[in-house]
């Protein structure tokens, strides 16, 4: 789904977004785990009844990852990196597209970046984030 937020927008869905980002977190840990379990299944010379049921948990691990994945961006959100934990929102800045960005630790968004930029590139929201219609500049830098 594509949306656009405001920055007041996507500071209110954000306990959501967390939660369902760690959720990604846990399942992109247990697919590690199980992807070094399948490979000592393999080394070990184990049966090839237990390398098929490993290899199961670890396809079924997989899909529930991907499908956590597909409900946090079905919010109009982008993940752009789960390492990192980097999820950016897309947004308005006057006529402008932008992301909001947010990383992972912090408590509010308090970033944005134009579309070509990524992290790097990030600056600081005015007060009160994108106003349209007042003399509120500060973000302008």
């Amino acid at each position: 789904m594509f949306r656009i937020y405001t920055p007041q927008e996507a500071n209110k869905a954000l306990p959501e977004i967390k939660r369902r980002f760690n959720t990604i977190l846990s399942q992109k840990t247990n697919v590690v785990l199980l992807q070094e379990e399948l490979q000592k299944t393999v080394e070990s010379g184990s049966s090839l009844e237990s390398f098929i049921k490993k290899k199961q948990q670890l396809n079924g691990a997989v899909s529930n990852l991907y499908k956590s994945i597909e409900l946090l961006e079905d919010m109009g959100i982008m993940i752009k990196s789960v390492d990192d934990g980097l999820l950016d929102f897309p947004c308005m800045r006057f006529d402008q597209e932008v992301w909001l960005c947010w990383k992972l630790g912090e408590t509010e968004i308090k970033f944005w970046h134009d579309k070509e930029e990524g992290f790097m590139g990030r600056k600081p929201l005015a007060p009160k984030g994108f106003l349209t219609g007042e003399d509120d500049l500060a973000d302008l830098r």
